[in-house]
């Protein structure tokens, strides 16, 4: 029997054609630790319990490989063993973000959370409201995630702006974000969280927007200063959506439940029926990589 372990979230038989070679145990440690995991070289944590996923990486005493199944690593980054790889999920949820994102830009310039309101109180209230057609919209953040958002965006007749951490052909440099913010309709975060991006959506950023713009935030809450942000909903200058928050989950005490001009929806953004298919792939073809002594996908690198 091989020595190699792997530690999988769900059972093997869900990846299809699992590589033989490999022993398979279905472990979540936030639950429960077996006395097999200093035998662990293949760690998938479990989706979406936060930082409690990496409590159990000390114990690994031969460990090799961390896959984990979110596009964003801050809450493992700083845990991983020197020597160990950690990879992403990237293109696990490229296609549920994408749907969330143009789904918040939409219902807020839309002001489908007002006819929601409006049907609650059985309130015929017809509204007239910008379309998203004719928008500058700017991807702040162009990797995976953002090339799908704007795939799902061009056939609304908008203009895509594209933002990353470098200047590239057809992408802007972060840098020029000071430039291009004043004329964009729409802005999208789409980084990851870095010490680089960590309060990047600053007072400076949000008034640098024109007046009615609209921030959609799909990348993680830290990225924007939420007092910040407060300030400008309160000011009405600016709208909002938000997919993740700081803090998170938000109290149910928090200001930005009662801020005008915002849409809050609970970090779903991969949580949907698209995700499960695209994780189960990704996980078995880097199992099938590991077993045959192939180079890992999505090494993480912090790029964005």
């Amino acid at each position: 029997m091989s020595d190699r372990l792997v530690w999988l979230p769900f059972d093997p038989a869900d990846l299809g054609d699992p590589p033989g070679g490999l022993r398979y145990e279905v472990v979540d440690p936030t639950e429960r630790v077996p006395d097999s995991v200093g035998q662990v070289r293949f760690y998938v944590p479990p989706y979406q319990v936060g930082s409690r996923v990496a409590e159990v990486l000390p114990l690994m005493r031969s460990l090799e490989v961390v896959q984990t199944l979110t596009a964003g690593v801050d809450n493992l980054r700083g845990s991983v063993p020197a020597g160990v790889t950690l990879c992403n999920g990237r293109g696990i949820h490229d296609t549920s973000t994408a749907e969330l994102a143009l789904t918040l830009i939409l219902s807020s310039l839309r002001g489908v959370p007002d006819f929601v309101r409006a049907q609650d109180r059985h309130t015929w209230a017809p509204a007239w409201r910008p379309a998203l057609a004719d928008r500058r919209v700017l991807l702040v953040g162009y990797g995976a995630i953002g090339a799908a958002i704007e795939r799902r965006l061009l056939p609304f007749e908008v203009e895509v702006v594209k933002v990353a951490r470098t200047a590239r052909d057809g992408v802007h440099g972060i840098d020029e974000l000071p430039v291009l913010l004043p004329d964009a309709d729409v802005v999208v975060l789409v980084v990851p969280l870095t010490d680089e991006t960590r309060g990047l959506v600053d007072a400076g950023f949000l008034a640098a927007m024109k007046d009615g713009a609209l921030l959609v935030n799909v990348a993680r809450g830290a990225v924007l200063d939420t007092p910040a942000l407060l300030e400008a909903l309160d000011q009405g200058r600016i709208h909002a959506a938000l997919d993740v928050t700081d803090p998170e989950p938000l109290p149910e005490d928090h200001a930005l439940w009662d801020a005008p001009n915002l849409l809050i929806s609970p970090h779903v953004g991969g949580a949907s029926s698209a995700m499960w298919p695209r994780a189960h792939r990704l996980v078995r073809d880097q199992l099938h990589r590991y077993a045959a002594g192939e180079p890992l996908a999505n090494v993480t690198s912090g790029a964005y």
